[in-house]
């Protein structure tokens, strides 16, 4: 478990060194604010390490908000990590700026030799919506334009890498346009947006999205909250399945598959345990709580044979 005193915690991904060494990246925000619905605008990305995924030692913040003007300049937000060919770590996160008051998200990267200090690559944006696809911003269909907490991932056959992003639809009911985003590079740099590996399927947006290969079945995780899905109750994480990590992912055969108070967890191998989810406590009895969990063990829920 990861609390901090001062400071909430939420979203979070997970990375192992050569050392075998797990570091943390993670969402955090001051306590001083009182209101924990204040910290979205707030968030800048800590890390902590730890040999074993319950005791976390916290080490110096891996990225802030740009100097303004920037479209990083507001706030930093979800992303993951990944070791490149070269042997340098690739950090890609989502950024909100000040210009548009946080409504409209991008994707940016860092860089690090080290997995501590950060670099940014460039100023700007690296990967952007398309609106040939998806929906930019339209406060009267959605509060915000979806385009956040990328996940990058080798191509299983060896050709480049692919990009799972949270992003939305431009057409179909406003509260149900939520599809996994996609876009492909051949070098971690360059990034092409493509056509989402999803339709619409009664989601207002997929958070968080992970895929990997549990038991020799291919699977998305992925979050939605209240706010977005009012009517899905207490179900706030999910999984759907596909013939492979690239997709296309059948959201509408999404199975509920969270702990009561986990959100945005991501799966990780918790050694001789196997599987398991490691994600933050959001509320209890009502009350925001904001730290990392210990690792929640996962078992594949029973899907359709016809849709795997």
């Amino acid at each position: 478990m990861l609390r901090l005193p001062d400071h909430w915690v939420w979203d979070s991904w997970y990375v192992r060194d050569d050392d075998g060494r797990w570091h943390a990246f993670f969402l955090r925000a001051s306590r001083a604010l009182h209101d924990p619905d204040r910290r979205h605008l707030r968030a800048t990305i800590g890390h902590a390490v730890s040999t074993d995924l319950r005791t976390w030692e916290l080490t110096a913040d891996a990225l802030v908000p740009a100097d303004s003007p920037a479209f990083d300049d507001l706030a930093t937000w979800t992303g993951c990590t990944v070791r490149g060919p070269d042997g340098r770590w690739y950090l890609y996160y989502t950024g909100v700026s000040r210009a548009e008051d946080g409504l409209v998200q991008r994707i940016g990267l860092a860089v690090s030799d080290d997995l501590v200090t950060w670099h940014r690559h460039g100023t700007g944006p690296l990967v952007e919506a398309d609106p040939t696809w998806y929906e930019l911003l339209d406060r009267d269909a959605w509060y915000e334009q979806a385009w956040r907490d990328p996940w990058v991932f080798p191509d299983p056959d060896g050709d480049g890498w692919h990009m799972l992003v949270t992003a939305r639809a431009k057409h179909g009911p406003a509260r149900e346009r939520g599809v996994v985003g996609h876009a492909t590079s051949p070098d971690l740099l360059s990034w092409t947006v493509r056509p989402p590996l999803s339709t619409p399927a009664g989601f207002g947006h997929l958070e968080v999205p992970q895929v990997a290969v549990v038991d020799g079945q291919s699977v998305l995780l992925f979050c939605t909250n209240a706010i977005a899905d009012p009517g899905r109750g207490d179900h706030t994480v999910w999984v759907a399945p596909a013939p492979s990590v690239r997709g296309p992912w059948d959201i509408a055969a999404a199975r509920p598959a969270g702990h009561p108070h986990l959100y945005a967890p991501r799966l990780v191998e918790d050694g001789d345990r196997g599987w398991a989810m490691l994600g933050f406590v959001d509320r209890v009895d009502g009350a925001f709580v904001g730290e990392l969990s210990d690792p929640v063990p996962f078992h594949l829920p029973a899907f359709d044979a016809a849709v795997r």
